[in-house]
This record gives C-alpha cells, structure tokens and sequence, in this order.
C-alpha cells in the first residue's frame, strides 16, 4: 500500500485534488471530514473545546459554532494552539484507524487528505507527500468572492499557516493551481501516473 499525503494552504485546491484521486480509484481519508466527526455534539472533544472556550462557541442544539470559535482562535494565537492540541490527538488516532483498514484491505493508494500536514501531523509517517500550491494573492481571492470571508478574515487564515516556501521545499510533488480546472486537472493527472508507478 503506497501511503500518500495530501496537503496545502487553505484555497490552494487540495479538495479538488483529492477529488481527482478518489476518482480515479485511490482511497481517500479526509482529515476535515474526520474533524467533524470527532466534533460531534455530546462528544469528548465538543466538550473540551466548551470547557477552554466557553458555551458561546456551543449552539443550543449542542453543535460547535464553528465561524465563532474561528473568530476567538483567529486573533489568538495561544488559543489556536490550545483548539489543536485538543482536537488533532483525536483526528490522528481515527484517521490511523483507517489506514489500517486501508491496509487489511490492501488498498493499493490511500491518500490522506490533511490541510495541516506540516503544523500538525508528521510528513515522515508517509511514503509520498503531496503539495498543491497557489499564490497567496490567488488564495485571498477565492476565500473573498468564493467563499465570503472579508479580507481581514482571510487574510489572517492566511498568516496562521505555515508559509507556502517551506512547504514545497519538503514535498516530494507540487501541483500548481493558479489557472483553470482543467490544467489542474492535467498537472495532478501527472502526478497520480507517478503515484501508480510508485505504488
């Protein structure tokens, strides 16, 4: 089983991307989906979160105010330390749940799907680390008209990541998303031939 990583910033792409591989037949564990898993109300890490945080990140049908608790750990660094330090433990023992089953199946490419790879996760537990990569100014955009976030917002869900720079120099592949769907779409074609060849 070929264990590949797939990671970038946020509006550079990589959902699509993990689109593209699903499609054409790799295993795909999206480290967000799991992130709402783990986060579901009445659980153990909705309530450490309302424990730190307070019940006004909690709605009254017990679900996580997510844009609330963005807004408090956006402008506080110590408090995004604290949110991931309470959730990523109980994304990474679910999502190495799957790899096993992955594994007993014989899968012969599980892509793990984690926006934090670098910040949160370690590289080195992968065979092959992916990058899809846009320009910051490309990123803010999408974040503004596609998603509605103002420039302020965006621009500090921008900065609490780790900068694009460091995270090409330690990927095995970058996949550039700065033009159409479609020479997305070429460029991460060429990059799952090589996946297959590696697998």
């Amino acid at each position: 089983m070929l264990s590949v990583a797939l990671t970038g910033n946020i509006a550079a792409g990589k959902s699509a991307v993990a689109e593209l591989f699903r499609r054409w037949g790799a295993t795909v564990i999206d480290a967000d989906q799991i992130v709402r898993e783990v986060q579901a109300p009445g659980g153990p890490v909705v309530r450490a979160i309302a424990r730190r945080f307070g019940e006004s990140v909690i709605r009254p049908n017990g679900s996580l105010d997510r844009p609330a608790l963005r807004r408090r750990v956006m402008a506080d660094p110590e408090a995004l330390e604290d949110l991931n330090r309470i959730v990523h433990p109980a994304v990474h023992a679910r999502r190495e749940e799957l790899l096993a089953e992955a594994a007993a199946r014989r899968d012969p490419i599980v892509v793990s799907d984690i926006p934090l790879l670098f910040e949160a996760a370690d590289p080195a537990g992968f065979d092959v680390v992916v990058l899809v990569d846009a320009p910051e100014e490309t990123r803010l955009r999408r974040l503004t008209e596609l998603r509605g976030l103002d420039a302020g917002e965006a621009r500090a869900m921008i900065r609490a990541q780790m900068p694009s720079p460091e995270k090409r120099a330690r990927s095995d592949f970058v996949i550039e998303n700065d033009g159409d769907r479609a020479t997305l779409e070429r460029a991460a074609a060429e990059v799952w031939r090589a996946l297959l060849s590696h697998a």
